[in-house]
């Protein structure tokens, strides 16, 4: 009987059809391990951006030699940083304080140049990096250079935020937050008032 069965036309289209059906799963294997080494450079980079991975936003490579370097710390008193500041850059530089949106004199900036920091003259932000983002209040997607600026954990107002200092004075800048653009996916939301542009 088991002869008979191994001999019965019906059973060589049964074991054919088995190998046509472990040869087609092994194709789409197959292609499915070609698809993913192809893909797999652009979905790590893919995550690299959207985890914050250090992209300097100066693509017109603007000549930073002449500024000072992120390193070169800047340290005042209460009453010296009041002498130097206007009222409403102290606020925010020193006491973390937020411009009203859409009052800030850069947000609608769109010259060429460099924004800096209006307490030390760091250099902070390129105006290539520059986008419109609806907020009211400059955005980046990226500092001009990596180290001109550091970020902090803010934990006020019952939320925990991403914090932006500038790298040399620790001024107060704004917050950082992954709703942006390409590259990097990146906001950094910026208070026109501790910023000073320098067209180039």
């Amino acid at each position: 009987m088991a002869k008979w069965m191994s001999d019965h036309p019906r059973s060589y289209k049964y074991k054919n059809f088995l190998e046509r059906r472990s040869h087609s799963s092994n194709m789409r294997l197959f292609r499915l391990f070609v698809l993913v080494l192809i893909l797999s450079p652009y979905v790590t980079a893919c995550a690299q951006y959207s985890t914050g991975q250090s992209v300097e936003g100066n693509p017109t490579h603007f000549d930073l030699s002449s500024y000072p370097a992120a390193s070169d710390r800047v340290m005042k008193s209460v009453a010296e940083w009041k002498s130097v500041l206007s009222g409403a850059a102290f606020d925010v530089l020193r006491q973390q304080g937020t411009e009203p949106a859409f009052s800030g004199a850069l947000l609608k900036e769109h010259g060429t140049g460099i924004f800096v920091c209006a307490a030390c003259g760091n250099p902070l932000f390129s105006s290539l990096a520059k986008f419109e983002s609806g907020t009211g209040w400059p955005s980046f997607w990226a500092p001009i250079q990596t180290g001109r600026v550091i970020e902090k954990t803010d934990n006020s107002f019952g939320e925990a935020r991403t914090e932006i200092q500038c790298s040399r004075c620790q001024g107060h800048l704004g917050h950082v937050f992954d709703d942006g653009p390409k590259p990097t996916g990146l906001r950094y939301c910026i208070n026109s008032v501790v910023l000073r542009f320098e067209k180039r």
